[in-house]
């Protein structure tokens, strides 16, 4: 499979560390899925699994009329930059990658469309597609029953919440939100991490133990930089991006993942495009290009066997 290497940073502020290894190329060995110290280097594919892909008549017909007419669905999006939010998404050679891009692009191709991408940010997405601002978004959404109240969902794959710990932590392993007791957690404003991490901090009072305190941050680089000065003891996010951070980042170590949930493409409630989407994705399941994919960026834990409209959600 042809690779280039990762040659974007992270944010100045942690490149300032100089302990972020950012040059090299690796091999298959040093894959997404690795945990560790992070000593080694990590290689971008860079495999063409979307350009073939035929349109499905069939989910094509699926779509409102005026979208045939157009051949256009408007998508939100979050803004791709460096290479800190792979495998889903990220920068290389100047090109937007990931694997949330590659199923995007395939998609695309089964229904017959192109998207007209306009950029939000993750928490603004959910209310524009609500309101019409865009017919589709995308962002690794997961399904959750405050989301179902508002849009709907086309799952594409199933990421999960997970800890990263910094050097030294005297924590190694995380099973449940009551191992990080005591801890000084990060994560992400208006998320999946921040409504698990308030439903479940009075547990540790409850158990005899000291509170976790959360830290929230829009970006990911000051987080990376407390994992590093010891300002932060573990970050709270998306278990595909965390396992990439770990290669990436000296010192950083894989704890563990406390929850799965599926991830999918929003639309507005009872819109036909979800119904289209579905098809599309199963569709590509059907004929290998799906898992094709999801090999390309070495994440197949992440697979699922079937796209669904709005399944139930974990919490």
């Amino acid at each position: 499979m042809p690779t280039s290497s990762f040659r974007h940073a992270l944010g100045a502020a942690v490149a300032a560390t100089a302990t972020i290894l950012l040059a090299g190329c690796g091999s298959s060995a040093s894959s997404p899925g690795a945990a560790g110290g992070g000593g080694g280097a990590t290689a971008v594919p860079a495999a063409d699994v979307t350009s073939k892909v035929s349109v499905d008549s069939a989910a094509r017909a699926l779509l409102p009329k005026q979208v045939q007419q157009s051949n256009q669905l408007t998508l939100g999006a979050t803004q791709v930059t460096g290479t800190s939010s792979l495998p889903h998404a990220g920068i290389e050679d100047g090109k937007q990658v990931g694997l949330d891009l590659d199923i995007r692009a395939a998609v695309a191709r089964k229904l017959g469309i192109a998207w007209k991408v306009e950029t939000g940010t993750f928490q603004t997405i959910v209310p524009g597609v609500q309101n019409g601002k865009y017919q589709v978004g995308q962002g690794n959404f997961g399904v959750t029953k405050d989301r179902l109240k508002v849009v709907d969902f086309a799952t594409y794959l199933r990421d999960g919440q997970a800890f990263v710990g910094r050097e030294g932590l005297s924590v190694k392993k995380v099973r449940t939100l009551q191992d990080v007791c005591g801890l000084k957690i990060a994560t992400s404003p208006g998320t999946t991490f921040q409504k698990l991490l308030q439903s479940e901090q009075a547990k540790c009072a409850a158990a005899g133990k000291k509170p976790y305190t959360v830290q929230y941050f829009a970006d990911t680089a000051p987080i990376y930089l407390g994992l590093q000065n010891g300002k932060i003891d573990a970050y709270f996010g998306p278990t595909l991006s965390l396992k990439v951070l770990t290669t990436k980042i000296r010192g950083t170590t894989f704890l563990g993942e406390v929850t799965q949930t599926p991830v999918g493409f929003v639309t507005a409630k009872k819109s036909p495009i979800a119904t289209a989407i579905i098809a599309a994705v199963n569709d590509l399941i059907k004929d290998g290009t799906y898992q094709r994919i999801f090999d390309k960026w070495q994440v197949g834990s992440s697979v699922i066997d079937r796209s669904e409209l709005n399944p139930a959600p974990t919490f």
